[in-house]
C-alpha cells in the first residue's frame, strides 16, 4: 500500500487509501446507486445526520447571490442526486448548496447500461446517463415528503431541468415549462440544461433562437410574487461566438446567470490503457481534464457580461486551488461532482477551509471581493 501523504486530511486520506479501492472494484453506476440508497436511509435519522455534520463539519464562508444566502460557495453539481434521494445529506456533508436533477417532464430510464466509466489515472469520469429520472411530478412529491417530514436543508436547493427524450425539439419550451411549474415551490433556483451531450439533438437547443423560445416560455411561467432565478448551463465545447449568442439573451430574457460548464465530448490524450478504454466510450467527460476549458469559458462569460451575470463554475475542481482559480476567473459559486467520487466527502471541508485561508492571505472579507480578480 502507498504511504499516505502527510498533507491529506484524515477523512480524505481514509477515503482515498482505504474506502475508494474497495468501491472502485465495483461498477461505477452500481456503487453510485448503493451510495445514494445508504445516504437516503441516513437522511431519515436525525442522529445519523448529526453524526455526519460532526464528522465532516460545516465550514462557514457565507455569500449572497440571486437574493439567496449560501452558507459557503461550494455546491453539489447536478447529476449526483437525480431522484432527490439524499436531499438533507448534502447540507450535513458541508455543502453550501445543492443542485438536484437533471429532471425531465416525462419519466425516463435513460440510456442502456453500462453508461458510466472511470478514467482513474486522470481523475475523470465518462457518462452517457441520458437524464434517467422519475419525472418532474414524481420528484415534486418526493421533495414534498422531505419538507413535510422536517428534513428540508437550510441551504439553497437548485433544480436542473432537461428535455424529455420523447419530446420533439419544437415542443421543448413547453416541456421545460411543465417541469418548472411542477417544481417551482421546491427549488430556490433553476438551471436550464440544454448542454448535456447524452440526449439526442439536445445541444441544438443552445442555438440563439431555440434557447430564446425556451427562456421566453420559462419567463412567462415564472411570473408571480416569488419569481425564481433561472440560469443557463453551457457546454465547454461551444465556440466563444456561440457563447456570445447565449450571453445576448441575458437581459432580454432575464437570465439570472450561467453555469459553466457541462461535460465535454472532447477527449485528452492518454498513455494509460484504462483511461484510453474509458475515453473510447460515448458520453460526456468530467473531472480533471475539463478544468482548463471550464475556466476559459467562465473567464469569457465574465468578461463579456462585465461581471453582471453571476456564474456558477464547475469542471475539474479537486482542491481549493482549483476552486480559487475559477473564482478569480469570474465564478461567484463553484460546484463539484467528480472530486467527490475520487476524493470522498472530506474534500468539501478541505476546499472551503482552503478558500477561507486564501481570502485571509489576500486581506479579503467576502468571497464576492475575489470574483473576477485575476491579474
Amino acid at each position: 500500500m502507498r504511504a499516505r501523504p502527510a498533507n491529506v486530511s484524515d477523512v480524505t486520506g481514509l477515503y482515498e487509501y482505504c474506502v475508494r479501492p474497495v468501491l472502485f472494484e465495483q461498477e461505477s453506476e452500481q456503487i453510485h446507486e448503493r451510495t445514494l440508497q445508504i445516504l437516503g436511509k441516513a437522511c431519515k435519522s436525525p442522529l445519523l445526520l448529526d453524526a455526519m455534520r460532526s464528522l465532516l463539519g460545516e465550514e462557514a464562508l457565507p455569500t449572497r447571490l440571486f437574493g439567496l444566502d449560501f452558507p459557503n460557495p461550494l455546491g453539489l453539481a447536478a447529476g449526483m442526486d437525480k431522484h432527490a434521494r439524499a436531499v438533507p445529506a448534502w447540507e450535513a456533508m458541508g455543502f453550501g448548496f445543492c443542485e438536484l436533477g437533471g429532471v425531465t417532464w416525462h419519466d425516463q430510464p435513460g440510456n442502456p447500461q453500462p453508461r458510466m466509466f472511470r478514467a482513474v489515472a486522470d481523475q475523470a469520469l465518462v457518462n452517457r446517463m441520458g437524464f434517467n429520472n422519475p419525472g418532474a411530478a414524481t420528484l415534486s412529491r418526493r421533495l414534498a415528503e422531505w419538507r413535510v417530514n422536517g428534513h428540508w436543508p437550510k441551504h439553497p436547493v437548485g433544480m436542473n431541468l432537461g428535455k424529455s427524450k420523447i419530446t420533439p425539439l419544437e415542443s421543448a419550451a413547453e416541456d421545460y415549462a411543465n417541469s418548472f411549474k411542477a417544481l417551482r415551490n421546491y427549488a430556490d433556483f433553476f438551471v436550464v440544461n440544454v448542454s448535456s451531450p447524452n440526449t439526442p439533438n439536445l445541444r441544438k437547443l443552445q442555438g440563439k433562437e431555440e434557447l430564446d423560445r425556451i427562456l421566453n416560455r420559462l419567463y412567462e411561467a415564472n411570473q408571480g410574487d416569488t419569481p425564481r432565478p433561472i440560469l443557463v448551463k453551457v457546454a465547454p465545447d461551444l465556440t466563444f461566438e456561440a457563447l456570445d449568442d447565449i450571453v445576448s439573451l441575458h437581459d432580454s430574457r432575464k437570465v439570472a446567470g450561467f453555469v459553466a460548464t457541462n461535460t465535454t465530448i472532447e477527449r485528452p490524450a492518454s498513455d494509460d490503457p484504462q483511461c484510453r478504454d474509458a475515453y473510447a466510450e460515448t458520453g460526456g467527460l468530467s473531472g480533471s481534464p475539463l478544468a482548463r476549458r471550464s475556466t476559459e469559458v467562465i473567464r469569457h462569460l465574465y468578461r463579456q457580461t462585465k461581471g453582471r451575470a453571476p456564474i456558477i463554475g464547475v469542471g475539474g475542481i479537486f482542491n481549493s486551488d482549483d476552486a480559487w482559480e475559477k473564482i478569480l476567473a469570474g465564478a461567484s459559486l463553484v460546484q463539484i461532482y467528480s472530486s467527490l467520487v475520487y476524493r470522498g466527502p472530506g474534500v468539501i471541508q478541505e476546499i472551503v477551509s482552503g478558500l477561507r485561508e486564501k481570502m485571509a492571505a489576500h486581506g479579503l472579507r467576502r468571497i464576492q471581493d475575489a470574483v473576477g480578480g485575476e491579474k
